[in-house]
């Protein structure tokens, strides 16, 4: 399956599609998502799911950026149905973030009226500008320089008016900017049991790990037998985190 560039977005289409990822990433890997998340969004492809990961550049208005992610996506769904690269039917549309990807679909979900089967948030955090901008802090003293909304701002509007029922929470064992238990209190007390919160062994980081090509010699040495250990040390984590994330799309589907 290769990437093709539509209308600003990535795009993998797979044979027989079962549903469509809107795919969004951390703030400063988010420019170049079919390469930074490259092996994560091509295993979820191979499964049957088209990906379309709309790339952004962070700024301090994030309700402008979701605003123009949302428009994104729209317009290269639409292009694809118009061109006859994807078929008229319906397919189930999940939201996918990592990161700052996680708050732009809550604003997208709490800002404008979309449908989504549901959306899976990895390594979610909400940190105010000064924490999140190491730089900020040295101009904060005469600027109050702060995203928008505000780490506050977000939680209000996800309390009241964030509208996906169904809900994927995702933190990594060995994250310590991870801010997914604050969520999923939010969420969990406005949709109950619609809310699923995991743990998984990673970091802050696994889900921008990469296919690592290991080419054996001639003869098979300790240190092959060393890179292959590395690998499968590697994959375990990301395996972990796509097997888990296809299991909730669709359950009934087999491993």
């Amino acid at each position: 399956m290769d990437w093709k560039e539509v209308r600003g977005n990535w795009v993998i289409i797979p044979r027989n599609p079962i549903g469509i990822i809107h795919f969004l990433g951390g703030a400063f890997v988010a420019t170049a998502p079919h390469i930074t998340y490259r092996w994560l969004l091509e295993q979820l492809a191979s499964k049957g799911y088209v990906v379309i990961a709309t790339p952004f550049v962070n700024t301090l208005d994030h309700t402008a950026i979701a605003k123009s992610v949302l428009l994104n996506f729209d317009r290269t769904l639409e292009r694809l149905h118009d061109s006859g690269a994807l078929r008229k039917l319906y397919f189930p549309i999940y939201g996918l973030g990592h990161s700052m990807g996680c708050k732009l679909h809550l604003l997208i979900g709490s800002l404008f009226k979309v449908e989504r089967a549901g959306n899976i948030l990895i390594s979610f955090n909400n940190y105010a500008a000064k924490e999140a901008i190491p730089l900020v802090e040295q101009f904060n003293s005469t600027l109050k320089i702060e995203f928008t909304p505000s780490p506050l701002e977000t939680n209000k509007l996800v309390q009241e008016r964030y509208n996906i029922r169904r809900n994927l929470l995702i933190k990594f064992s060995n994250d310590t900017i991870d801010q997914s238990a604050a969520l999923t209190k939010i969420l969990q007390e406005r949709f109950d049991d619609m809310v699923t919160a995991q743990t998984l062994p990673g970091t802050h980081t696994t889900p921008l790990g990469q296919d690592i090509k290991w080419q054996t010699g001639t003869s098979f040495t300790p240190f092959d037998a060393l890179g292959q250990w590395f690998k499968q040390e590697a994959y375990r984590d990301l395996n972990q985190l796509k097997s888990s994330i296809l299991l909730w799309m669709n359950p009934l589907a087999p491993p």
